[in-house]
């Protein structure tokens, strides 16, 4: 018998930033990898500020940043896990950078990547978000994008 080399690993990344959206999305990709046996990789990107005081930069603490990244990420994914009888292998991913790049680079080797339809600069009104455009775009794996409506 032949096998064949699986070019993915069984993990489902997905694009978290906390906005009513993203956690539908993560809710789709925890119900996504209890069908399917994968392990859910919840991804938040964030970026230094710059904070102008008069004319001059500000320094910004980016571990305090980050810290407070990976609580609220740890956070969501608390709230957002309904299902504690088929448990859902669920790793987090805190990541500096813009979140296009980030989910990108996060998404190589994936079996999906998750997306919500609108984030948290999206404009009112618009089908897609700026990120889940590019993603569906660029992406190196399948994409879902998941539009934001409250489960039944």
């Amino acid at each position: 018998m032949i096998e064949h080399a699986n070019h993915h690993d069984r993990r489902i990344v997905v694009g978290v930033d906390s906005s009513p959206g993203s956690k539908t999305a993560l809710r789709w990709a925890l119900n996504q990898a209890r069908t399917s046996g994968a392990a859910v990789e919840a991804v938040t990107a964030w970026q230094d500020p710059t904070v102008y005081d008069g004319w001059v930069p500000t320094p910004v603490d980016g571990d305090a940043i980050a810290t407070s990244a990976e609580s609220a990420l740890a956070n969501t994914v608390v709230e957002v896990r309904e299902n504690r009888d088929q448990p859902v292998d669920v790793r987090i991913t805190v990541v500096e950078g813009p979140a296009v790049q980030v989910l990108l680079a996060a998404a190589k080797g994936a079996e999906l990547l998750v997306v919500g339809s609108r984030g948290r600069g999206a404009f009112t009104g618009m089908v897609l978000g700026s990120v889940s455009q590019h993603c569906v775009q660029h992406s190196p794996c399948a994409v879902a994008v998941i539009p934001d409506i409250e489960p039944a």
